[in-house]
Protein backbone atom coordinates (compact mmCIF):
# COMPACT_ATOMS: atom_id res chain seq x y z
CA UNK A 1 0.00 0.00 0.00
CA UNK A 2 2.51 2.56 1.14
CA UNK A 3 5.85 3.63 -0.84
CA UNK A 4 9.28 3.23 1.09
CA UNK A 5 11.25 3.07 -1.77
CA UNK A 6 12.59 6.50 -0.90
CA UNK A 7 13.09 6.00 3.04
CA UNK A 8 17.04 6.10 2.85
CA UNK A 9 18.36 5.72 6.46
CA UNK A 10 15.22 6.07 8.15
CA UNK A 11 13.95 2.62 6.84
CA UNK A 12 16.17 1.13 9.13
CA UNK A 13 13.75 1.95 12.18
CA UNK A 14 11.88 -1.14 13.70
CA UNK A 15 8.63 0.62 13.10
CA UNK A 16 8.72 -0.20 9.14
CA UNK A 17 9.16 -3.75 9.92
CA UNK A 18 7.61 -4.35 13.03
CA UNK A 19 4.48 -1.93 13.44
CA UNK A 20 3.68 -0.76 9.66
CA UNK A 21 2.20 -4.24 8.47
CA UNK A 22 -0.70 -4.02 11.64
CA UNK A 23 -1.09 -0.50 10.01
CA UNK A 24 -2.14 -1.43 6.90
CA UNK A 25 -3.99 -3.86 7.95
CA UNK A 26 -6.42 -1.54 9.73
CA UNK A 27 -6.76 0.84 7.05
CA UNK A 28 -9.95 0.40 5.35
CA UNK A 29 -10.37 2.63 2.19
CA UNK A 30 -9.05 5.82 0.67
CA UNK A 31 -6.27 8.07 2.65
CA UNK A 32 -5.14 11.21 3.10
CA UNK A 33 -2.38 12.03 1.39
CA UNK A 34 -1.98 9.40 -1.03
CA UNK A 35 0.12 6.30 0.08
CA UNK A 36 2.98 7.07 -2.17
CA UNK A 37 3.19 10.43 -0.01
CA UNK A 38 2.68 9.15 3.09
CA UNK A 39 6.11 9.04 4.20
CA UNK A 40 7.75 12.24 1.51
CA UNK A 41 8.76 14.26 4.72
CA UNK A 42 11.15 11.26 5.93
CA UNK A 43 12.38 10.87 2.45
CA UNK A 44 12.74 14.59 1.34
CA UNK A 45 14.77 15.13 4.74
CA UNK A 46 17.05 12.46 5.95
CA UNK A 47 18.26 11.65 9.72
CA UNK A 48 21.86 13.34 9.41
CA UNK A 49 20.17 16.64 7.37
CA UNK A 50 17.75 17.07 9.90
CA UNK A 51 17.75 20.69 11.89
CA UNK A 52 14.42 21.31 13.11
CA UNK A 53 11.76 19.68 13.36
CA UNK A 54 7.94 20.90 13.10
CA UNK A 55 5.66 18.24 14.54
CA UNK A 56 1.70 18.65 13.87
CA UNK A 57 -1.50 16.15 14.43
CA UNK A 58 -2.52 14.82 11.01
CA UNK A 59 -2.50 15.51 7.62
CA UNK A 60 -5.39 17.66 5.86
CA UNK A 61 -8.18 15.79 5.43
CA UNK A 62 -9.48 17.98 2.57
CA UNK A 63 -8.24 16.07 -0.85
CA UNK A 64 -5.75 17.45 -3.02
CA UNK A 65 -4.24 19.12 -0.01
CA UNK A 66 -1.75 17.10 1.90
CA UNK A 67 0.98 16.51 0.32
CA UNK A 68 3.25 14.29 2.86
CA UNK A 69 4.83 17.05 4.53
CA UNK A 70 3.41 18.47 7.79
CA UNK A 71 1.26 21.99 7.13
CA UNK A 72 2.69 22.17 3.04
CA UNK A 73 -0.01 22.50 0.27
CA UNK A 74 0.70 21.91 -3.07
CA UNK A 75 0.68 25.51 -4.99
CA UNK A 76 -2.37 24.19 -7.53
CA UNK A 77 -4.60 23.36 -4.77
CA UNK A 78 -6.29 26.89 -4.75
CA UNK A 79 -8.68 26.40 -2.06
CA UNK A 80 -8.43 27.27 2.32
CA UNK A 81 -5.08 27.52 4.31
CA UNK A 82 -6.73 27.59 7.82
CA UNK A 83 -3.40 26.36 9.64
CA UNK A 84 -0.76 27.61 7.19
CA UNK A 85 -2.05 31.10 6.71
CA UNK A 86 -1.66 31.49 10.05
CA UNK A 87 1.49 30.05 10.24
CA UNK A 88 2.13 32.71 6.90
CA UNK A 89 0.80 35.43 9.44
CA UNK A 90 3.33 34.65 12.44
CA UNK A 91 6.12 34.28 9.90
CA UNK A 92 5.58 37.81 9.04
CA UNK A 93 4.89 39.32 12.57
CA UNK A 94 8.01 37.47 13.97
CA UNK A 95 10.82 37.83 11.27
CA UNK A 96 9.53 40.91 9.27
CA UNK A 97 9.24 38.51 5.99
CA UNK A 98 6.77 37.18 3.88
CA UNK A 99 5.67 34.29 2.76
CA UNK A 100 3.13 32.79 0.10
CA UNK A 101 4.45 29.94 -1.50
CA UNK A 102 2.33 27.41 0.09
CA UNK A 103 4.42 24.31 -0.87
CA UNK A 104 6.96 23.81 2.34
CA UNK A 105 9.53 21.41 0.39
CA UNK A 106 11.88 24.29 0.64
CA UNK A 107 12.09 23.88 4.51
CA UNK A 108 12.58 20.42 4.46
CA UNK A 109 15.58 20.79 2.10
CA UNK A 110 17.41 23.25 4.66
CA UNK A 111 16.79 20.58 7.32
CA UNK A 112 13.23 20.89 8.58
CA UNK A 113 11.32 17.72 9.48
CA UNK A 114 7.52 18.59 8.40
CA UNK A 115 6.21 15.41 10.88
CA UNK A 116 2.49 14.95 12.07
CA UNK A 117 2.11 12.65 14.98
CA UNK A 118 -0.37 10.26 12.28
CA UNK A 119 0.59 10.50 9.19
CA UNK A 120 -2.72 9.68 7.50
CA UNK A 121 -6.36 10.54 7.64
CA UNK A 122 -9.23 9.22 6.13
CA UNK A 123 -10.81 11.87 3.81
CA UNK A 124 -13.58 14.21 5.64
CA UNK A 125 -12.67 12.33 8.89
CA UNK A 126 -9.91 14.72 11.31
CA UNK A 127 -7.95 12.80 13.80
CA UNK A 128 -9.78 9.31 12.69
CA UNK A 129 -6.05 7.24 12.42
CA UNK A 130 -4.78 9.27 15.91
CA UNK A 131 -4.62 6.05 17.35
CA UNK A 132 -4.03 3.71 14.86
CA UNK A 133 -0.09 3.10 15.90
CA UNK A 134 1.60 6.26 14.48
CA UNK A 135 3.08 7.33 17.67
CA UNK A 136 5.55 3.76 17.61
CA UNK A 137 7.13 6.06 14.43
CA UNK A 138 6.90 9.59 15.98
CA UNK A 139 8.25 7.92 19.17
CA UNK A 140 11.46 6.10 16.85
CA UNK A 141 11.90 9.12 15.00
CA UNK A 142 12.62 11.36 17.92
CA UNK A 143 15.33 8.18 19.44
CA UNK A 144 17.18 8.58 16.30
CA UNK A 145 17.64 12.36 16.29
CA UNK A 146 18.88 11.95 19.63
CA UNK A 147 22.65 11.63 18.89
CA UNK A 148 22.61 15.57 18.41
CA UNK A 149 20.63 18.87 19.36
CA UNK A 150 18.33 20.07 17.25
CA UNK A 151 15.27 22.38 17.17
CA UNK A 152 12.15 20.87 17.97
CA UNK A 153 8.60 22.23 17.96
CA UNK A 154 5.58 20.97 18.82
CA UNK A 155 2.44 22.84 17.92
CA UNK A 156 -0.69 21.45 19.78
CA UNK A 157 -1.85 18.95 22.52
CA UNK A 158 -0.64 16.16 20.49
CA UNK A 159 2.36 17.25 19.42
CA UNK A 160 3.54 18.27 22.87
CA UNK A 161 2.95 14.81 23.89
CA UNK A 162 5.93 13.87 22.61
CA UNK A 163 7.98 16.25 25.06
CA UNK A 164 8.88 13.52 27.11
CA UNK A 165 10.89 11.14 24.49
CA UNK A 166 12.85 14.46 23.70
CA UNK A 167 16.95 14.78 24.75
CA UNK A 168 17.25 17.34 26.90
CA UNK A 169 19.97 18.74 24.72
CA UNK A 170 17.01 20.22 22.09
CA UNK A 171 16.25 23.42 21.51
CA UNK A 172 12.09 23.16 22.62
CA UNK A 173 9.54 25.01 21.63
CA UNK A 174 5.69 24.43 22.98
CA UNK A 175 2.90 26.36 21.76
CA UNK A 176 -0.60 26.05 21.02
CA UNK A 177 -1.15 24.52 17.37
CA UNK A 178 -1.69 27.24 14.46
CA UNK A 179 -5.07 25.61 13.36
CA UNK A 180 -8.16 28.64 13.64
CA UNK A 181 -9.44 27.17 16.54
CA UNK A 182 -6.90 27.18 18.57
CA UNK A 183 -3.97 30.22 16.85
CA UNK A 184 -5.25 32.32 19.17
CA UNK A 185 -4.40 30.79 22.69
CA UNK A 186 -0.53 30.87 22.68
CA UNK A 187 0.47 30.26 18.80
CA UNK A 188 0.10 34.06 17.75
CA UNK A 189 2.84 35.90 19.28
CA UNK A 190 4.86 32.61 20.04
CA UNK A 191 7.61 33.48 17.56
CA UNK A 192 9.17 30.25 16.72
CA UNK A 193 10.81 31.28 13.70
CA UNK A 194 13.08 33.58 14.85
CA UNK A 195 13.88 31.30 18.32
CA UNK A 196 15.06 28.81 16.32
CA UNK A 197 17.07 31.03 13.92
CA UNK A 198 18.67 32.41 16.53
CA UNK A 199 19.69 29.04 17.94
CA UNK A 200 21.02 27.75 15.28
CA UNK A 201 22.70 30.88 14.68
CA UNK A 202 24.37 30.33 18.17
CA UNK A 203 25.22 26.16 17.42
CA UNK A 204 27.90 27.95 14.41
CA UNK A 205 24.92 26.80 12.23
CA UNK A 206 22.92 28.82 9.43
CA UNK A 207 19.57 29.96 9.76
CA UNK A 208 16.57 28.51 8.09
CA UNK A 209 14.97 31.07 5.33
CA UNK A 210 11.66 30.72 6.62
CA UNK A 211 9.87 33.16 3.81
CA UNK A 212 9.61 32.89 0.00
CA UNK A 213 12.62 31.25 -1.96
Amino acid sequence: MFDLTGLGDWGTLPFFTNDLPQITSKIDGDVLPPPALTFAALARTQPDAVRVVILGQDPYHTPGKADGLAFSIPAQFGGRLDSLGNIFKEIQSDTGRSRSQTALQDWADQGVLLLNTALTVPPGQPKAHAKLGWSTLVRQVFERLGDRPRAIILWGGPAQAYAKYLAPDHLILQSAHPSPLSAHRGFFGSRPFSKVNQWLIDQGQEPISWADP
